[in-house]
């Protein structure tokens, strides 16, 4: 929330200066409505806060899928001759998830190659565990993702679980993993 004069705010206790060179003195913020409107000035509000992670801007939402790419007249876009598809909120959450999903297997990566070179070394039964219980969790959320039918039910995932006094009680669907070894 700001008074402006032709686009550049103008501060509180700050004297400024107009199109025609008049400086105006720093106590401005004195001038009732009418004088201040007469000297150029306009109040703006802030513009309204909207979540980033699924709005372009106030009440504009991002795609959950994937939409082909066209230009103001329609016309399909082309690149390298394949169609531009801008990817939704579906698929970029569905790659974060398998990037999640790669990071938590890679610590015990070295274990499995080294189960499958060495024939007198087996992988440990915990490390298997955790790994096959990585990747349930990673299916169970890209299901739940591909599940979400609109922007409330994806926002959703999103959600942490709370009790009756507002305390978490797990994790959000979205990053549901499996405790570490």
């Amino acid at each position: 929330m700001a008074y402006k004069y032709s686009g550049r705010v103008i501060r509180t206790g700050k004297a400024w200066t107009d199109n025609d060179g008049i400086q105006h003195p720093a106590n401005w913020m004195l001038w009732d409505d009418a004088t201040k409107s007469a000297k150029g000035l306009v109040w703006e509000d802030d513009p309204a806060s909207f979540d980033g992670r699924f709005y372009w801007s106030d009440g504009v939402a991002k795609a959950l899928d994937d939409v082909n790419a066209v230009d103001e007249d329609g016309n399909v876009i082309m690149e390298d001759g394949e169609q531009v598809v801008t990817l939704g909120l579906k698929s970029n959450a569905i790659a974060t998830v398998k990037a999640q999903a790669g990071g938590l297997l890679a610590p015990t990566d070295w274990m499995v190659i080294k189960a499958s070179e060495v024939a007198d070394y087996s992988l440990p039964t915990d490390v298997a565990t955790f790994r096959a219980a990585i990747r349930t969790a990673s299916n169970s959320i890209e299901t739940a993702i591909t599940g979400a039918s609109d922007l409330a039910a994806f926002v959703a995932l999103y959600d942490v679980p709370v009790d009756a006094d507002g305390n978490a009680t797990g994790n959000a669907p979205i990053n549901d993993w499996p405790d570490e070894i």
